[in-house]
């Protein structure tokens, strides 16, 4: 039975008010929407929740309506509260939640926080205004829009002072008193934190802007205070006051270490960049490690994505550098297209890129052949790369255009297309090797009159198990699939044939399912196109594995990363091309040298003009001037047969003068001969006048959802693999040492 799932429509910020008959009303604050089912996890949800808001997971609880009843909210606060959510909203499309914050009365678990020296705080003093919730980053914005890092406050009870470790003991000098200069307030504030960390003790913002800081020690009664300020007419922040003595220690002490989201994106930045995959566990250990602080998961994480986005940049401002950006690629590659669009409310949509030198050496060079495919991204907002990618003379990959959009829908593939065909300079016919869904079919045949259309084998094949799913063994399922791909490959409708009466001794559903599949698109004996046996679309794997290396960077950096591979992917293979001194390329070389040693145990025979009948396992006519063998290895291949290779030695003529020119080496070299250019800096005026930078993009309201990102595509492979079969019983799932049959 299928799971479950609403649309959470996550409310926060606003505030109640009681209608006139006792409904509750709430009106103000900010909404997000999060998809949940009866499989979503409680802690993931919450998490998710306080990211979306930025709010502290100790301090907020989630609370709903029943439907049909306005009066009563109901809180949820564990698994089963979330199931019974879901079910009882199952009939509707969404539910309504509401994020309310409360007051934390209770003091948190402290038995595993390292000890150290402290202010007095205690659980209930009086929260001030401008201290953030326990445990949980949270950012203050001043009356000029600056951004106030407020600290993380993480109480514990100790017995004993927990030495400094050596990472801390270089800041207990940070702070040297009245007259120390600073160049500006968040310098202060970071130098202050570092101080604080060092002399373990925990401090509260009594003031606290772009011009003047004064901080006291939490303890209650410690006189230990500070005041920094401005000097006149400069940006320096310089200590004008200070009370360098502690009061607060004692036997049994409590300590809030100022420790910021901000302040642990500092201290792992240098690592990550080293290590991009740096775990936030990782992270939690190593910060104990090495200051004695102890960091919750959700903590460690914020930290890195601050972290990643110093270093790589915001993902907001991405996508709003966009329409600079797309003018820069045709500014600096002429007779490129980079288009994008938004929706209503100016979130992106979708992005085209198809560079001048791919869709030269397409047309020029390269097979009428495109291949098309999509990659989820797994970045901060998500979305999916679509692409379409060619095969140079040497079978290797040719990234033709890609586009990023927000979701894989038939609205999507038909933008994709029509932006394809605007960008490609060419009525000649084309082949698309692609899936059979996802509106493909009828977008292709609409946008692009007289190709030809694939369908991907890979697809065919997981459909083809997903409807037989549980009906037959894997290893049935094993063979059926075998015989698929042979008959996709069988050059002649009788042999195609001889395939598909297998699969139907196994199973008349599965015959009757491929015979339904319109094997005139996919079968070699009856498909129309050209796709030189080429039957999946997950030709273009390492065009994939470039985006998948880049796909967690901001849109315009994914873009940019993508433009160098294919940069530096011309600049080699035209490098490399300069070296051949082969006729064709030495993929096709090599193919036509083992088609070669074939041909001595053939017989040729002339008949009437240009056709000849060659005799050996079996006898095929070969048609010189139509470039056509009966075997059909010829056409499918675009290289000659060894049929055809045996009446061209015979008649004495070259074996080149038969082949493809897509396979020569000119041609390779015409497909890599021109060159992509870098983009400038965004930020710097273009040299003429745009309208652009008047356009607004702002992130799609698609969000990464809680849990582990999926990283592998779930292919037809995995029903190829062989079940252990017992050689007694001749069963599957098991072996001769574990069978139960009786000798």
């Amino acid at each position: 039975m299928a799971a479950e799932r609403v649309i959470a429509v996550c409310q926060s910020g606003g505030e109640f008010e009681t209608g006139k008959d006792g409904t509750l009303l709430y009106k103000g604050g900010d909404a997000h929407a999060i998809d949940v089912d009866d499989e979503t996890k409680f802690e993931d949800f919450k998490t998710e929740v306080a990211e979306m808001f930025n709010l502290s997971m100790n301090t907020m609880s989630i609370k709903y309506f029943l439907p049909g009843n306005k009066k009563t909210l109901i809180t949820v606060s564990n698994e089963k509260d979330l199931k019974r959510m879901i079910k009882f909203h199952g009939n509707s499309a969404s539910v309504d939640v509401f994020i309310i914050m409360e007051e934390e009365n209770v003091a948190p678990d402290v038995s595993n926080m390292p000890a150290s020296r402290s202010s007095r705080t205690t659980s209930s003093e009086a929260v001030d205004p401008l201290d953030p919730p326990l445990a949980t980053p949270l950012d203050i914005v001043d009356a000029n829009n600056h951004h106030i890092d407020v600290p993380i406050e993480m109480p514990t009870e100790i017995s004993s002072i927990l030495p400094l470790s050596k990472s801390t003991q270089k800041w207990q000098n940070t702070i040297t008193g009245v007259g120390q200069r600073f160049t500006g307030v968040q310098e202060f504030r970071e130098t202050l934190r570092k101080y604080a960390i060092a002399h373990q003790f925990a401090f509260r913002y009594k003031k606290n802007d772009m011009h003047r800081v004064t901080v006291k020690c939490k303890a209650e009664g410690c006189p230990w205070r500070i005041h920094a300020s401005r000097l006149s007419t400069t940006q320096l922040i310089c200590i004008k006051k200070m009370n360098p003595t502690h009061t607060c220690e004692g036997s049994t002490l409590t300590t809030g270490h100022q420790a910021t989201r901000s302040w642990v994106a500092s201290i792992i930045k240098e690592r990550l960049k080293d290590f991009p995959h740096y775990k936030p566990k990782d992270i939690v250990t190593d910060i104990e490690q090495e200051f004695g602080i102890h960091l919750n998961y959700y903590q460690a994480w914020r930290g890195k994505e601050i972290a990643r986005e110093q270093l790589q940049g915001s993902y907001k401002y991405a996508y709003s550098q966009l329409p600079l950006f797309c003018d820069r690629i045709m500014e600096t590659n002429p007779g490129s297209l980079a288009t994008f669009s938004t929706k209503e409310d100016s979130s992106f949509h979708r992005l085209f890129i198809a560079f001048h030198a791919s869709l030269c050496g397409f047309v020029q060079a390269c097979r009428p052949l495109l291949f098309l495919d999509s990659i989820p991204l797994n970045s901060k907002y998500q979305g999916t790369l679509l692409a379409a990618t060619a095969a140079d003379g040497d079978d290797g990959v040719f990234p033709v255009a890609f586009s990023v959009v927000d979701a894989e829908t038939d609205e999507n593939w038909y933008w994709f297309l029509l932006q394809l065909k605007s960008a490609l300079s060419t009525s000649c016919p084309i082949t698309f090797v692609a899936d059979i869904q996802k509106g493909l079919r009828e977008s292709i045949s609409e946008i692009f009159k007289g190709s030809y259309h694939g369908y991907c084998l890979r697809y065919l094949t997981e459909q083809l198990i997903r409807d037989l799913k549980g009906q037959f063994s894997h290893e049935m399922k094993r063979l059926m699939i075998d015989d698929l791909h042979n008959a996709a490959l069988a050059p002649k409708p009788e042999l195609f044939q001889s395939y598909l009466e297998s699969i139907k001794k196994n199973s008349v559903e599965a015959y009757n399912w491929v015979i339904q599949s319109e094997p005139q698109n996919w079968a070699n004996a009856y498909f129309q196109g050209a796709r030189y046996n080429h039957i999946t679309s997950n030709f273009g794997e390492l065009f994939y594995s470039w985006v998948s290396d880049a796909h967690e960077l901001p849109i315009t950096q994914m873009v940019d990363v993508i433009r160098q591979k294919i940069m530096e992917l011309i600049y080699t293979r035209r490098a490399t091309s300069d070296q051949w001194l082969t006729r064709l390329t030495p993929c096709m070389e090599d193919r036509l040298a083992k088609e070669g040693m074939k041909v001595r145990t053939l017989q040729v025979i002339m008949t009437t003009g240009s056709i000849f009948d060659v005799w050996g396992k079996s006898t095929e006519t070969v048609d010189m001037d139509r470039w056509d063998c009966s075997c059909k290895g010829w056409q499918l291949s675009a290289l000659p047969c060894c049929h055809a290779l045996a009446v061209i030695s015979c008649i004495g003529r070259s074996q080149y003068d038969y082949c493809s020119r897509y396979f020569t080496a000119e041609s390779y070299s015409l497909t890599y001969e021109e060159s992509i250019q870098p983009i400038p800096d965004v930020e710097k005026p273009l040299q003429k006048d745009s309208s652009s930078a008047l356009v607004t993009v702002t992130p799609p309201p698609t969000r990464r959802p809680p849990g582990r990102p999926t990283t592998k595509k779930v292919g037809s492979q995995e029903v190829m693999k062989r079940q252990l079969q017992c050689s007694r019983c001749k069963g599957l799932g098991h072996n001769k040492s574990t069978c139960k049959e009786l000798l």
